[in-house]
């Protein structure tokens, strides 16, 4: 989804509707602009082309740009507003709108001569973006103590880190966290998952408990690239390496071997239900419609998850090592390279992670707080259960977390698509596990090219 054309006021704009432009012709554009980027800065920027005024007191007007809902938009706001009654001579003109359409309008906007000095972007299209030197490189900031990730677990901020410039700063944390239903397993009287199971003890236990509940014990996985992400690197594969896939057809098929064997021991629902359990959609996650004991989820959606079910639910890391799974950047802040106010944007993200004050106005929205001293403040204030219990399993996981993989490179929204295609191939039995497997790799070929 896409921002609307930039205000000229500080109020908020909302969605926008447009019709997108192709991806090819928009990605063009960004090339484009790239290549004149020190032609091209926003209206509201201003200030001399060193990172700011010389004048620390000049005014500055600085463009900002995010998705969210409404309660995005209001939290964020007033982070601003904190930022502007400490700073008063820095006032906003702040773009937001949902999720969808948003990287269209955020090209079309960089293209079109009017990128904003702030924006905020995910692993999907960092390393993208960081490619077409779109990105402020942060790493002279962070080395001068300017943008402070001393609190920040160090796999956290180094998830922002492309071909070795800090692209972006992660906004907030989150990790792969797999999601039970305690009052289902209690009632029945059978053990809780524990962190630590390896895959087949998992599935074991989840044969266990649909023989017991007739409830399947766990949604089947194969088509959920989180949990691939984490198996692979538990065999010393990655989702990436460098340029080209981290893995092989062979290691795709073993991963659809996996749970092709869990299926044929009716430890996961059928084909059908496991498709429903496939949608990113809260609401349809399996765990809370009754579908399955467990789903595959990030483990701060909890408290989203816990609103659409009466049943008491419990999380935990995935199978396996838990070393393989990282502190994960839920999504970052970054800097247009050619703003003019490159150091008042960079500002206003260290404000937005470490000023206690707004890390409160901006709880977990963004995911757990990255600085793990003001997290352990926002965990004492919330009065929210499952989000209590999230914060304290990442406060747990954080002692185990491994080194960070590489920020995903291009065509990786595609790779994840082509995952669930071909596993729903297997699921379906349309394919045997080996001919699902080529199948994803050819498409990922394709869509790394």
């Amino acid at each position: 989804m896409h921002p609307a054309t930039p205000p000229t006021t500080d109020a908020p704009v909302g969605r926008a509707h447009r019709t997108p432009l192709p991806r090819r012709r928009l990605l063009r554009g960004l090339l484009a602009v790239t290549v004149a980027a020190p032609l091209m800065f926003g209206a509201a920027a201003c200030g001399d082309d060193g990172g700011g005024a010389a004048d620390p007191n000049a005014p500055v007007k600085l463009s900002v740009f995010w998705w969210g809902g409404d309660a995005r938009a209001k939290l964020t706001e007033d982070a601003l507003a904190l930022y502007t009654k400490k700073h008063p001579n820095v006032t906003f003109e702040k773009t937001w709108q949902a999720n969808q359409g948003y990287f269209d309008k955020l090209a079309t906007l960089t293209a079109g001569g009017n990128p904003p000095d702030l924006f905020q972007i995910d692993d999907n299209y960092l390393a993208e973006y960081a490619a077409r030197n779109t990105t402020l490189d942060l790493t002279s900031y962070q080395e001068s103590g300017k943008l402070d990730t001393s609190k920040f677990p160090e796999s956290l901020w180094k998830y922002g880190v492309v071909d070795g410039k800090l692209a972006g700063l992660a906004a907030g944390e989150n990790t792969q966290g797999l999601v039970y239903n305690k009052t289902l397993l209690t009632r029945h009287n059978l053990p809780e998952p524990t962190t630590g199971m390896t895959w087949e003890q998992h599935i074991a236990w989840a044969e266990q408990v649909t023989a017991k509940t007739k409830v399947p014990g766990t949604q089947d996985p194969s088509a959920d690239y989180k949990a691939f992400w984490v198996w692979l690197r538990q065999q010393g594969k990655d989702l990436y390496k460098g340029k080209e896939l981290g893995f092989t057809a062979e290691d795709v098929t073993k991963w659809f071997d996996l749970w092709k064997g869990a299926r044929d021991r009716k430890a996961t629902p059928s084909a059908d239900v496991i498709h429903e359990g496939n949608s990113s959609d809260v609401t349809k996650q399996l765990v809370v419609t009754g579908k399955s004991a467990t789903s595959w989820v990030w483990a701060n959606q909890m408290p989203d998850l816990k609103k659409n079910t009466k049943d008491e639910l419990g999380v935990i890391a995935y199978p396996g090592d838990p070393s393989a799974q990282w502190a994960r950047a839920s999504m970052y802040w970054s800097v247009f390279k050619g703003s003019k106010n490159k150091d008042v944007a960079v500002d206003v993200i260290n404000f937005l992670n470490n000023d206690v004050e707004a890390v409160k106005l901006l709880g977990t929205d963004r995911g757990l707080p990255s600085n793990l001293d003001l997290r352990r403040v926002v965990s004492d204030d919330t009065t929210d259960p499952a989000m209590k219990q999230s914060i304290a399993v990442e406060a747990e996981l954080t002692q185990k977390f491994g080194e960070s993989p590489q920020v995903p490179i291009k065509g990786h929204s595609k790779v994840k698509s082509e995952l669930i295609k071909a596993a729903e191939n297997a699921q379906y039995g349309r394919a045997t596990p080996a001919e699902a497997a080529t199948q994803f790799i050819e498409a990922c070929k394709s869509a790394i090219a």
